[in-house]
């Protein structure tokens, strides 16, 4: 799987990179089936508040997931961001998986 983490008014740095690419090895480990995933971290200096922003876009087998995030703090937005691909990802896998067991309980309890 490919990581590419870029940064739009931000230089990214060694341990931005790492801190992500192991937030998000926690969100790979509930799907095998991830093309890539590329990660924007943003600066926006004017905005007042939440002027940190954190964005990634996942590449599945059949599918895109997008999860965004701002915040005062970088990290505290990258961690948001990362949560909610994280709901995003399980809820995908549940939709996908085959259902035949439970069919199968069913119909022998019948």
């Amino acid at each position: 799987m490919n990581i590419t983490i870029s940064g739009h008014h931000l230089e990214v740095t060694p341990a931005l990179k790492s801190y992500v690419t192991g937030k998000l090895d926690k969100v790979l480990t509930h799907f095998d089936d991830v093309v890539d995933a590329k990660v924007t971290l943003s600066v926006e200096p004017l905005k007042e508040k939440d002027g940190q922003r954190a964005e990634c876009n996942l590449h599945l087998k059949g599918t895109d997931i997008f999860a965004e995030s701002s915040n005062t703090d970088l990290y505290a937005a990258i961690d948001d961001m990362v949560a909610k691909l994280d709901r995003q990802v399980i809820r995908h896998k549940e939709k996908t998986q085959s259902h035949t067991r439970e069919a199968g309980k069913h119909a022998a309890a019948e």
